[in-house]
């Protein structure tokens, strides 16, 4: 028998804050046209993340899942990490002059 329970919700967002102990912020970017005049509108929410083992830097790109109530704030929890911020540090190779 088919499973009667929704899949869970996913969004992709940017890790804005990691200052909590296993939380993180995670900001989503919502592009939406306004119904009168048409143009674009860019709306920002943030989420509050479980992250089980603080893996997560500010400014990586996150895919976070609906989960059950955690606290107050926190239902969601982060999936997976996509890419990493600016925290991570970039390799520069030689250039011949």
């Amino acid at each position: 028998m088919p499973d009667p329970r929704k899949p869970r919700r996913t969004k992709t967002g940017r890790v804005s804050s990691n200052k909590m102990n296993k939380t993180v912020v995670v900001a989503v970017d919502l592009v939406t046209r306004h119904r009168l005049y048409g143009r674009t509108l860019r709306r920002t929410r943030h989420f509050k993340a479980h992250d089980a083992g603080n893996q997560c830097q500010v400014g990586d790109t996150v895919i976070i899942a609906e989960s059950r109530p955690i606290s107050k704030d926190k239902h969601w929890v982060v999936q997976q990490i996509l890419r990493r911020g600016t925290g991570e540090p970039v390799e520069i190779a030689e250039v011949e002059a």
